[in-house]
């Protein structure tokens, strides 16, 4: 239920968005770039609180290296590119840029993944129906400025809290507390990396292949592991 209710709060979020697209241009790229800034911030005070900055180091060049042999970034704008001709929007790639943006801001950090766990195995959604309500603000500015593409940020949201949830007491009984902990720390520092340069690209400072860098969140948990076991 927290799951849902996230996704929900994703939904309605962009929903609402939608109906304020209509403002001038100026007014739509200053809050264009003062939410980039806003996302570097977010993304900064996810990234200082690594334990371990090679971590986060390793995780972004070998997850890099994946993202681009896999070219996981043209893949995602193929499927905007075919979303945009059946749902339609007013910026072409607005869909895969709000989906990819949407994605990262909604699913990276600790507040999903221990809202989860929490929703899993004592079926306390508290912090999933908190998180919810931050996301649709989010979702509501969001899609302001990126567009529709926002909602379709629900889908992996809805995946993977839902698929932490069901799966928490296994989570829980195979990996000790420390070793969680571990976890949920250095994914969120690296994906906080990856927020940054999410900022940066909508501020128009980079144009860096944020879909790219996915693989760098899986990257990050095998790594821990090889350094937790050796």
């Amino acid at each position: 239920m927290g799951a849902l209710a996230n996704a929900i709060g994703v939904s309605v979020g962009t929903l609402l968005g939608s109906l304020l697209r209509r403002i001038p241009e100026s007014m739509k790229d200053t809050v264009m770039k003062i939410m980039g800034l806003a996302i570097v911030v977010l993304g900064m005070q996810m990234g200082l609180k690594t334990e371990n900055f090679l971590i986060v180091i390793l995780s972004l060049a070998i997850g890099a290296v994946i993202g681009e042999l896999l070219a996981l970034e043209d893949k995602i704008t193929k499927l905007g590119d075919w979303l945009e001709k059946h749902v339609g929007s007013n910026k072409q790639g607005s869909i895969s840029q709000g989906f990819i943006t949407g994605t990262l801001i909604f699913v990276v950090g600790a507040m999903g993944i221990i809202g989860a766990l929490d929703s899993g195995i004592r079926g306390n959604n508290d912090v999933l129906y908190t998180k919810a309500v931050i996301d649709g603000f989010i979702a509501i500015i969001l899609t302001t400025t990126l567009g529709i593409g926002v909602l379709f940020s629900a889908i992996p949201v809805i995946l993977y809290e839902g698929l932490i949830a069901i799966f928490a007491t296994q989570i829980v009984r195979l990996v000790p507390d420390a070793l969680m902990d571990q976890f949920v720390i250095e994914m969120s520092a690296t994906g906080g990396i990856m927020i940054i340069a999410i900022g940066l690209n909508l501020v128009g400072i980079t144009k860096i292949k944020i879909a790219n860098l996915l693989p760098a969140l899986v990257v990050a948990i095998v790594v821990v592991l090889i350094m937790h076991l050796f």
